[in-house]
């Protein structure tokens, strides 16, 4: 099994690609979903969580609002430090175990992780693949005052509170620029599916 980190920066167009990517029948394991995993009440990352941050950033049914923690980490680099290294290893230990559990059942034939830290967290080097999404960072900005309702000021925080679009590249076997149309987007990942397809056929050649 081929085993492939889509990333990129906030608002940079991953979840397009990763959508198409689910859709030819990739597994697709979105961080996201595995860090509200980890950080469920009463786990171990939301004791952690509560220990540095308080009950403040809690709702009313004891989960973590990830809109308040988000704003207090993206303005203090301390605190998001914190965060990631709690939550990065967690989250990564629950991807080797999806793999090992995909491998050994044999039907998936690329595994996808969609996460936008990555490179940042420093596992890169465990995936077969890297896919990197990019676009212009007034792009990034405009997305994001789009999607979360958000003024400039706040959306240019949040993407340069991350590693820099260009550093990215470096680490990225395949690069999707996502700054055109939505099917300009789709067609790059369609083509994307079928260049992991035969990564995925090498691999398993040179493994026997």
């Amino acid at each position: 099994m081929l085993t492939v980190a889509l990333t990129g920066g906030i608002a940079s167009g991953k979840s397009v690609i990763a959508d198409v990517l689910r859709r030819r029948g990739c597994h697709l394991d979105k961080s996201d979903d595995v860090a509200r995993e980890i950080m469920a009440p009463d786990r171990p990352a939301w004791k952690k969580m509560i220990d540095r941050f308080g009950p403040a950033i809690l709702k009313s049914d004891r989960s973590i609002d990830r809109k308040k923690l988000a704003a207090i980490i993206f303005k203090d680099a301390a605190a998001r430090h914190y965060v990631d290294a709690v939550v990065h290893p967690l989250v990564m230990k629950k991807k080797k175990e999806t793999i090992a559990r995909l491998d050994q059942e044999g039907r998936v034939k690329i595994f996808v992780s969609e996460a936008a830290l990555t490179i940042e967290a420093g596992f890169a080097e465990f995936f077969d693949k890297i896919v990197v999404a990019t676009c212009p960072e007034e792009i990034q900005v405009q997305r994001l005052m789009d999607r979360d309702l958000i003024d400039c000021k706040e959306a240019r925080l949040k993407v340069r509170a991350q590693m820099p679009a260009d550093e990215k590249l470096e680490f990225a076997d395949y690069v999707v620029d996502t700054s055109g149309s939505m099917e300009e987007t789709i067609e790059q990942a369609e083509e994307l599916y079928e260049e992991l397809l035969l990564d995925g056929r090498i691999k398993n050649g040179s493994s026997g």
